[in-house]
């Protein structure tokens, strides 16, 4: 393990940049039984990476990362939302996202899950606490005042022509939802980490996240293990609940470990071969494995440390880390366009797009991406989202993060 003096970012000449000590994916649910981090320890000049372990207390979560890195900085990847939708920003008189975070500490309400749209105002957003018959997400939005329903969804959240959408923020109902996961992060983990004035820093926030790497410091991103399949060249076929389907990919986890210069402790060789047990919390190991190859694969400068360069996303939404894929549709812009600061918070992502298209279609791993990448070689505006890319349900199945299409 390096000590606060770290390396340098790859492609970065300046002292004052840092790569991490510690990496770390932690893969979130609102069950602690669920909540798993995988940890790569810097050895030299490779990564040293532990089988995953239960992230036990969340309230000494990010001390006890810290304390591990014994002085070095920590890039910690998050399965779960860090940011809000910006239509739902539009509405709030905090500049930004971090502001909002620490008002949330006066808000004991604001994660208290609404049993009905009676109850829904801007301090208490999620919903619904039980499914109801005709309750819709449409309904929500309304309620907030976010206009339709896609008003819900930040700019990551919104489908592509890589991966079918994602769940929004705020929606709490059924297995494939975040907001959940959300609650019990930043309600247990932030707040009282922002409350102690420890030393985070949340990306994209507070910069590229290489700026943010820094002794003593950890630095949190958003991630989607998900989006790691493709960043790795990894083709999962099946379902990631299956122990075999996790297994059959074994051998493209060991191939994405020696491009990234990373060696697998002997427990953690026997996990990937196995398909990481038979047992429910299998899955929960799998992506944290995923997460923390995709945090590697950012500090080896193989993927962006940035997002797009649109102020709601850099202030108010979030991004997911490494992604570079942008929503397929223009976002619907809020009520009004935002003034703060100084800044001009445009009202929706511009067209063309802030980042290019890639030259070649995405990477094929099953019949759902094959439809899109068709779509999108030949017009991606017309690419429909839903029934494009959330069918079949085969792909939603094997979601990395809980979210609805």
């Amino acid at each position: 393990m390096t000590g606060a003096a770290g390396l340098r970012c790859a492609g970065d000449n300046s002292p004052s940049q840092f790569t991490a000590s510690i990496a770390a994916h932690a893969d979130w649910s609102v069950d602690p039984r669920k909540r798993w981090v995988a940890v790569a320890r810097r050895c030299g000049g490779q990564w040293r990476l532990a089988p995953p372990c239960p992230v036990g207390d969340v309230a000494t979560f990010l001390r006890r990362l810290r304390e591990e890195a014994a002085g070095g900085p920590v890039a910690l990847g998050v399965d779960l939302p860090l940011g809000v939708p910006r239509a739902y920003a539009a509405q709030r008189p905090e500049p930004d996202f971090l502001h909002f975070l620490r008002h949330l500490r006066t808000v004991p309400d604001f994660f208290r899950v609404c049993a009905d749209l009676a109850e829904l105002r801007p301090e208490r957003p999620f919903y619904p606490f039980r499914g109801v018959a005709g309750m819709t997400r449409a309904a929500h939005a309304a309620a907030l005042r976010l206009g339709s329903a896609d008003g819900l969804c930040r700019a990551c959240d919104r489908a592509t022509a890589e991966r079918p959408a994602g769940a929004p923020l705020f929606w709490t109902l059924g297995a494939n939802q975040s907001g959940k996961a959300a609650i019990a992060a930043w309600r247990d983990m932030l707040l009282p980490a922002l409350a102690a004035s420890q030393p985070i820093k949340l990306w994209p926030f507070a910069g590229p996240f290489c700026s943010l790497l820094a002794p003593r410091v950890v630095a949190l991103a958003e991630t989607y293990p998900a989006e790691a399949l493709r960043h790795l060249g990894i083709r999962l076929k099946g379902s990631k609940r299956r122990q075999s389907d996790r297994a059959a990919v074994a051998a493209g986890l060991r191939d994405a470990m020696l491009r990234l210069d990373v060696t697998a402790d002997p427990d953690l060789q026997i996990a990937v071969t196995d398909g990481f047990g038979r047992d429910a919390a299998g899955e929960d190991r799998f992506d944290c494995v995923l997460g923390v190859l995709c945090v590697l694969n950012v500090l080896a400068a193989r993927r962006p440390d940035t997002a797009p360069d649109d102020p709601w996303i850099r202030h108010w939404e979030g991004w997911v880390l490494g992604q570079t894929a942008l929503p397929t549709f223009p976002l619907p812009p809020p009520a009004d366009a935002l003034a703060r600061e100084g800044t001009i918070y445009p009202a929706a992502i511009p067209a063309p797009p802030v980042w290019p298209l890639p030259a070649s279609p995405p990477q094929i791993t099953n019949k759902a991406d094959g439809l899109a990448a068709k779509a999108y070689a030949s017009k991606p505006a017309a690419l429909p989202p839903k029934r494009t890319l959330s069918r079949p349900g085969r792909l939603l199945r094997h979601q990395d993060r809980p979210r609805l299409p």
